[in-house]
């Protein structure tokens, strides 16, 4: 397994997928032997230095103690992490938007992180352990560590970062929500944690059958009308995000806070459950006898 850079950068940047390339060596992607670091930083575009959310050590230290603490089951690590980076890292939507951003903190930050948490074992006796390039520099869905903020975004609600714990805590709805636009209604994203909740779609199969249910729904029913949400206060975030210089440590054993919004509302989150519930009898599952 490789081992963190020698040279660790003080500050987050952004560093464009062209330039990582010929960092992304077949021994790193392997998990045999990364980079130094040195050269890496040549080539990365800085970040302004009186900005307090760029600090490097709050992250690395958040990914040693994830290595460290889920060192027998990697993919638990996941729903630990996912609300305390969101918590960490205060970005805006925007900023969170920039694939360079990410690629850096994979690449130049913790590519030790991502060669743990995501190189796969060989499909066969002469196969090889290998990491994919997505998650080094991929999309956002697909990127090591931009797709557990986007979960956290997607799932907290409002300053509660619970339901992210248990949408992250399965892998086959953290691959498959992001990439649905509906997830970014609010009380569409709770009523899929009470469906994992309630165990009525908790395989791969069901969730996936599920979403395709829901977008399909989607495309005849608005769902602001059926479960609307509370207007968003623009402010909240913005107050978060500038917040970063006084914030305290990230716990460790407790979950933090995140932006001080409402709540989606309960009525919402309830009728949208029991629809989605109704949905699921009739959901294209593959490999499910339906009845009737």
């Amino acid at each position: 397994m490789i081992e963190k850079p020698h040279h660790l950068p003080q500050r987050l940047g952004l560093l464009s997928a062209t330039a990582a390339d010929p960092f992304l060596t077949e021994d790193l992607l392997k998990g045999i032997q990364g980079h130094g670091g040195v050269d890496l930083a040549k080539v990365v575009e800085p970040l302004p230095d009186d900005d307090p959310r760029w600090e490097v050590e709050p992250l690395r230290e958040l990914v040693e103690d994830a290595m460290h603490e889920f060192r027998d089951n990697r993919t638990r690590a996941d729903a630990w992490l996912a609300p305390r980076l969101h918590a960490a890292l205060r970005i805006t939507r925007r900023e969170a938007a920039d694939r360079r951003l990410w690629t850096h903190l994979a690449l130049a930050v913790a590519p030790d992180y991502v060669a743990w948490r995501h190189l796969s074992a060989p499909a066969s006796d002469r196969g090889e352990t290998r990491i994919n390039r997505a998650r080094f520099k991929g999309a956002l869905d697909r990127h090591c560590f931009s797709r557990l903020w986007w979960a956290a975004e997607m799932f907290r609600n409002g300053k509660d970062y619970s339901p992210v714990v248990v949408a992250c805590a399965n892998q086959d709805l953290l691959h498959s929500a992001p990439k649905r636009r509906v997830i970014d209604h609010r009380p569409t994203a709770q009523a899929l944690v009470r469906i994992l909740g309630r165990g009525i779609a908790t395989t791969g199969r069901e969730i996936e059958g599920l979403m395709t249910a829901i977008n399909a729904a989607g495309a005849t029913l608005i769902y602001d009308a059926l479960a609307p949400d509370e207007p968003r206060d623009p402010e909240a975030p913005r107050r978060w995000v500038a917040g970063a210089e006084s914030a305290l440590p990230v716990p460790r054993h407790s979950l933090p806070d995140g932006p001080d919004e409402e709540p989606v509302p309960e009525e919402s989150v309830a009728t949208l459950t029991d629809f989605f519930a109704d949905l699921f009898e009739t959901a294209p599952v593959r490999g499910r006898m339906l009845q009737g």
